[in-house]
């Protein structure tokens, strides 16, 4: 008999095809992979970057100062999770002061 996972632990997998999905339907950008370079490929440029910070505060609770922003963990879908994940674990709450 499977148990399934309680859904305050979510998998960095369940986080990314969130992620992919809000991508698409909220910023009309189709990510081809968690992987993927989004500033590179251009596919995430300075009016994307706030308007997906906001959407993280609405659906993940993640709140990002912008002066406490680092890029890097907006680089790719696969890094937002890892920053997802390490803020909802209480590595930082909230965005230090």
């Amino acid at each position: 008999m499977s148990v399934p996972l309680p859904l305050s632990a979510p998998t960095p997998e369940a986080v990314q095809a969130e992620l992919t999905a809000l991508f698409a339907r909220d910023l009309s950008v189709q990510v081809p992979s968690p992987e993927t370079d989004l500033l590179e490929t251009g596919r995430l440029d300075s009016v994307g970057m706030v308007e997906l910070l906001v959407r993280l505060e609405e659906r993940f609770g993640v709140r990002v100062e912008i002066e406490n922003l680092e890029i890097e963990q907006f680089r790719s879908v696969a890094a937002i999770a890892t920053f997802i994940l390490a803020q909802s674990n209480g590595h930082a709450g909230r965005a230090t002061q």
